[in-house]
């Protein structure tokens, strides 16, 4: 018998079940010429069969052992993401999604730092309650680090600490001949070296960021903690160069020409970037609808640099000073962007409407529009809404046409509010620069209808490219709202029974009743616990591919679409609705779009993790220069060692501590969301008005502490506070309530070993204010 030809060997069988077979077979690790000679495979394959085991190293299947990889579960090891919280515990995320978090107490953290991903063992099980203890740390997740020059040791030496306070080590830094000295304050990336002593290690300098008071310094740091991507790679700044600056002749074919029709975008006045663009027109007894939205996938192919980085980046990352745009401006600020007066490519869905908001057919077709005018929201807000005569003057062409928009948004809006979507609206916080960069002011974003109807109108074209793509089983990224956890909402009606309207509320807690206890409280003094409590009973929205409804939109059927430059989740729903259209199969399978899913939402959590701490980051500079002042506030979060107070006269937001209240000893019931003196009786509860004294501030720590000022009592609930006090509303593209609450705070379950049996996040503060989601 000849020689076998290896070019004729099928690789069938080189995948990673049988990866995951043979382990299983040979019941030992294996390095990495046992996994090829078990799979038959030669060294040609050595690449593809690398790439297998990093894969399923990646997805927590197996374990590197430095040299072999051997499976998880026969040496009793779990992988995952360590977290750690502000108050010291960490949490293993596992990759294993089917597993739920595992507890880490502080002193078997080992060498890893928060982020990292490790390998752990399970040292005990309560239940579905896990600790362990970690044994390898498998990844570094930052090893660079921006730290904060803390002093000076002697010369030449300096000790710096991590700007991200969960980072509980000490670097040494050891200068350079020559290199310029930092300052007390100055904010450095450094580079972690070896080990010098417990929670010490050495420190290398990578780059000088400037002074901690700088806000774009801060900006900067954020951005390194969260690994916020920076600026493009070559190879796509050299395709984004490669691009026209404006769409030819040869772009408009096989597409409706529409450059004659009324199209206009509405936007903030700092807006660059312009994916959408409307117009609507009286048809008969109703309306009908075009939504516009910028055609990105004709200029970014699959697979192409761009769309790999696109991919990588996941979202846009907006900061107050700056964004790290998914793609580069040449895209979204140029070629891109809806801008007036030029020729754009653009994908429209086109729908006709009832008198009273009910969709009709929908068509979809790629087209080349001409946006007819560049408005912002506080244009049509003078124009439309309060009939400003010098305003209406100076957009009059296209006056007739917002006027029949702002009738269907109406009609929409009521008819998502029949269904029983819920309309969240706490207030953004907008902050205010000097010219030297400084935050002035925290105030409340101004919000009106004109905001209202692009959001009704991207929610509509959300819903009409869903329930299309959906109909021709084309397999999409579903933007997904799961109900509200059960057991939140029983606290949140368990509380709410304990107050004035306790006696209208259904004797069983039901998520169909939420909408009508959100209008019961509107504008009442139960406002805002009962509007905080709902919200941290929401679950988070994330990208699936399996469609589960939209909770908070009321919708069976949703997806993103109207945000391609900035999200990738609608850049794969564009290039679906084209496929399905010229009639070909899935650019994407469902099996990896899947993958994607889990891979853009994960950043989309990074995008908000960042964006919060940016916030927290900004306020405390901003409270700086007003320590010993006193703000009223309201109560927006307990927890068994003090009380979390949002200020009225700013947006921002600090911590009572027990320890500064010394009339008593008090304890937290949880389940009235209430402090209770034990002896003197004093309450505090969610949603109590109170006046607080700034004590300090730590911009190392991110608090904002206050004690309560010697009038500070002040009982009830106020009846506003930033104007209306609701929850977060869908935002321009149409996203849900965001579950702007984290976890409940918790006592601590301690137990011999620890704190084990501790829900994560116990002694952390839930995300109160709404975010912005899309």
């Amino acid at each position: 018998m000849g020689k076998k030809d290896k070019s004729q060997r099928p690789e069938a069988s080189m995948d990673q079940a049988a990866i995951l077979r043979l382990f299983k077979e040979r019941a030992k690790p294996l390095t990495l010429k046992e996994v090829l000679h078990g799979l038959g495979g030669y060294k040609q394959h050595k690449a593809k069969v690398t790439h297998l085991l990093d894969q399923l190293v990646e997805a927590g299947r197996l374990i590197n052992l430095k040299g072999a990889w051997g499976l998880p579960d026969s040496m009793n090891m779990v992988t995952g993401r360590l977290e750690i919280q502000r108050s010291g515990v960490g949490f293993v995320i596992c990759d294993d999604k089917r597993r739920k978090d595992i507890f880490i107490n502080p002193r078997d953290f080992g060498e890893a730092w928060h982020g990292d991903r490790v390998a752990i063992v399970v040292t005990r099980q309560r239940g579905p309650s896990c600790e362990g203890r970690v044994v390898r740390v498998l990844e570094r997740q930052n090893p660079h680090l921006p730290c904060r020059v803390e002093r000076r040791i002697r010369q030449g030496f300096y000790l710096c600490r991590p700007t991200d306070p969960r980072h509980k080590h000490a670097l040494l830094l050891e200068l350079e001949p020559g290199v310029d000295a930092p300052t007390l304050g100055d904010v450095l990336t450094l580079a972690a070296g070896e080990k010098l002593d417990e929670q010490l290690y050495a420190g290398e300098l990578i780059e000088a960021l400037g002074n901690e008071n700088d806000v774009s310094v801060q900006e900067r740091l954020v951005k390194l903690n969260h690994g916020v991507p920076g600026p493009f790679p070559q190879s796509c700044l050299d395709q984004a160069a490669g691009l026209p600056s404006v769409p030819g002749e040869a772009d408009f074919a096989g597409r409706k020409d529409m450059r004659d029709a009324g199209f206009v975008t509405i936007d903030g006045v700092k807006a660059r970037d312009f994916d959408d663009a409307i117009l609507v027109e009286a048809a008969g007894k109703g309306y009908r609808l075009w939504v516009a939205i910028a055609d990105v996938g004709h200029y970014v192919p699959e697979g192409s640099a761009l769309d790999r980085e696109a991919m990588e980046r996941g979202n846009s990352y907006y900061f107050p000073q700056s964004v790290e745009p998914m793609f580069p401006e040449a895209l979204s600020n140029g070629l891109c962007s809806l801008n007036p007066g030029v020729a754009r490519l653009a994908m429209v869905v086109e729908t006709d409407y009832s008198q009273d908001g009910h969709p009709g057919e929908s068509r979809f077709y790629p087209a080349v529009i001409q946006s007819k005018a560049r408005l912002t929201y506080s244009q049509v807000n003078r124009a439309l809404l309060l009939g400003d005569e010098a305003e209406r003057a100076a957009i009059s062409h296209v006056m007739p046409m917002l006027e029949t928009a702002e009738k269907l948004a109406r009609a929409i809006r009521a008819r998502r509010s029949e269904r029983g979507s819920l309309d969240f609206d706490l207030p953004e916080p907008e902050i205010l620069f000097n010219l030297q960069g400084e935050a002035e002011d925290i105030r409340p974003r101004v919000r009106h209808f004109g905001h209202q109807i692009i959001e009704e109108f991207m929610i509509a074209a959300n819903e009409a490219v869903a329930r299309f793509l959906t109909a021709h089983k084309a397999p999409l990224p579903y933007r997904i709202h799961p109900e509200p956890d059960p057991d939140k909402l029983e606290t949140l009606f368990g509380v709410l029974k304990r107050t004035d309207i306790g006696l209208k509320l259904p004797a069983t807690p039901s998520i169909e009743s939420l909408q009508s206890l959100l209008a019961q409280v509107e504008g009442t003094e139960m406002e805002f616990l009962a509007n905080r409590l709902m919200l941290r009973s929401m679950m988070q929205a994330k990208y699936n591919t399996s469609n589960q409804g939209h909770f908070g939109l009321a919708s069976e059927c949703y997806c993103h679409f109207t945000s391609p430059i900035r999200r990738y989740a609608d850049l794969m729903v564009h290039r679906g609705l084209k496929a399905v259209l010229a009639k070909q199969e899935a650019p994407v399978p469902a099996k990896r779009m899947q993958a994607v899913c889990e891979h853009i939402s994960q950043r989309e959590r990074v995008a908000m993790e960042a964006e919060r701490e940016i916030l927290k980051r900004i306020t405390v500079l901003f409270m700086r220069d007003k320590v010993g002042q006193t703000f009223d506030g309201v109560i927006s979060s307990l927890a068994d060692f003090g009380f979390w107070v949002e200020l009225t006269q700013v947006m921002a937001e600090g911590m009572v501590r027990l320890s500064t209240l010394t009339d008593d000893y008090y304890a937290l019931f949880p389940e009235r969301q209430e402090l209770l003196g034990q002896h003197t009786g004093r309450r505090f509860r969610l949603g109590q008005a109170v006046r607080v004294e700034l004590t300090d501030v730590q911009l190392g720590r991110l608090e904002v502490n206050l004690k309560l000022a010697e009038d500070g009592g002040v009982q009830g609930l106020p009846r506003k506070q930033h104007g209306k006090l609701t929850a977060p509303r869908p935002t321009r593209n149409g996203d849900a309530p965001r579950p702007g609450g984290g976890r409940k705070p918790a006592g601590k379950a301690k137990s011999k070993g620890g704190y084990f049996g501790q829900t994560k996040g116990a002694a952390k503060k839930p995300k109160g204010r709404g975010k912005k989601s899309d």
